[in-house]
């Protein structure tokens, strides 16, 4: 299947010129999932609203300063390619071209919905993220920015004194509230406002009550929910307690697992592969398969390798976030670090997963050695 007759030309779209005032109401006004930037009347970038979380940038600056490459597809290029592409960017669209010139965008919703009843065939626990991030309901609206920055994601499910879920917070709901203050504090029309906003716990933002899926639910279905509603993403519950946390479900997720292939050797998704310098797809391969290999008896279903940058550098060089998690037919193993360069913050994590890997096979083992001596009193 190609994108032929899921891509269209209807698109929100700013002048590299644009000042961000504008471009803040465009997504208060239609919460379109990204906006095309076009400088001269040519295609310059996209413009997410993660990126409005820049709390320096206020107002007055223009659309083209926060605008990013978004991977440019054909028209008639494969759905499952174009799902590729959308999760190694970390973007909701990309720019569609057909005969070198831009046509339109092509969206991860139109994706998900040409594609939906191909997921019946699949459980929410087939592709649902485990490791999930959360924060609790005093965490301030500062430190949720630092976890959505660091983490690279749009959403953080909320927890209260009990540690169960209690509400949802997005991207969404803090950048109107949050940048458009502190824009103001900015410039001087309330001395203090910053550090009040930031302050603000995010029980006072949150959504509750918050959608859920249960890991033995349809993939299809799930993602029915998600595309009906505009969701980004659902948590995921145990069938017995829909307030006991067990991972989330993104848009992503499932954009991922349509990317899975069943070739000779280890499916390796890659986030933000613009990141990468001195480190090749092929590397981050092989790395990823030496570890995995260390325990024959786990078979990885899947590999994503995340990269995200940070504001600070070392002689040019910035500092990087890599998370690696592997999908196993015994259950996720998952590895982070940081370093300057995207080869040492690989590395390091590299070295957690194995550690982590090493750990899983020893749990295990113990498994299998109790389970023999339960059998051996049992024959007594």
């Amino acid at each position: 299947m190609d994108i032929a007759d899921i891509a269209t030309s209807e698109y929100a779209a700013v002048d590299a010129d644009e000042r961000l005032g504008k471009v803040r109401a465009v997504f208060e006004d239609g919460n379109p999932k990204g906006i095309v930037v076009t400088e001269d009347g040519e295609y310059s970038g996209v413009l997410t609203q993660r990126a409005l979380l820049q709390s320096h940038v206020d107002d007055r600056a223009k659309a083209g300063a926060l605008a990013r490459a978004a991977p440019n597809v054909d028209r008639t290029e494969d759905v499952r390619e174009v799902a590729r592409v959308l999760v190694e960017s970390g973007t909701r669209l990309a720019p569609v071209f057909e005969a070198g010139r831009l046509w339109g965008v092509v969206t991860q919703d139109a994706i998900l919905a040409a594609v939906l009843e191909n997921l019946a065939a699949l459980s929410v626990a087939d592709v649902y993220t485990a490791d999930v991030v959360t924060v609790t309901e005093a965490t301030t609206l500062g430190s949720v920015i630092n976890l959505l920055r660091e983490h690279g994601v749009s959403r953080l499910p909320v927890t209260d004194g009990d540690g169960l879920l209690s509400g949802m917070v997005t991207t969404h709901d803090i950048v109107d509230v949050v940048v458009r203050d502190m824009d103001k504090a900015t410039r001087g029309e309330r001395a203090g406002d910053v550090d009040r906003v930031l302050d603000i716990p995010v029980y006072d933002y949150m959504n509750s009550p918050v959608a859920t899926a249960r890991t033995e639910d349809s993939l299809r279905d799930a993602v029915e929910v998600l595309l009906e509603n505009d969701y980004g993403g659902v948590v995921v519950t145990p069938a017995d307690d829909d307030r006991a946390i067990e991972g989330v479900l993104t848009k992503s997720d499932v954009l991922r697992a349509l990317t899975f292939t069943e070739e000779d050797h280890l499916d390796v998704q890659i986030t933000n592969v613009a990141l990468l310098d001195t480190l090749s797809r092929e590397d981050v391969r092989i790395g990823v398969e030496r570890v995995a290999d260390k325990y024959q008896q786990m078979q990885v279903e899947h590999a994503h390798v995340r990269f995200q940058d940070h504001k600070e550098s070392l002689r040019g060089t910035p500092l990087v976030h890599c998370q690696i998690r592997l999908r196993t037919n015994v259950g996720q193993a998952a590895g982070s670090g940081e370093g300057f360069g995207a080869e040492t913050a690989f590395n390091v994590a590299l070295d957690k997963l194995e550690r982590n890997v090493l750990e899983l096979k020893g749990v295990m083992a113990d498994e299998e050695y109790r389970g023999q001596l339960l059998r051996k009193l049992g024959e007594l």
